[in-house]
């Protein structure tokens, strides 16, 4: 199954994603700029062969629902996203603002 609905965060339209696989959970969280994702995430695939890209993301590990992974610290942000002031540590949210 998956699902998809807005989210507001300050005043500021996102979508989140969950997709329900045998055994786990995807989740995402999206901008119209970056996102952030769960530990499925592959943070250093997009820094070592997809940098030339620019892409806005952080992973979240230990997330269940769309709502630990706006609360729980990034464990990994993509190069681009450190260049925007995301940092490994801030809590999924905080991210979000920074990529809208």
């Amino acid at each position: 199954m998956m699902e998809m609905k807005p989210l507001l965060i300050e005043g500021h339209q996102v979508t989140a994603v969950t997709v329900q696989l045998p055994k786990t959970t995807l989740l995402a969280i999206t901008t119209d700029k970056g996102y952030i994702m769960c530990g499925a995430l592959d943070v250093g695939l997009l820094n070592a062969k997809l940098a030339d890209r620019g892409i806005l993301a952080g992973r979240a590990v230990g997330v269940r629902t769309i709502e630990q992974l706006l609360e729980a610290p990034l464990e990994s942000v993509t190069i681009a996203a450190r260049e925007l002031g995301i940092t490994a540590g801030m809590a999924g949210r905080d991210a979000l603002l920074k990529m809208m």
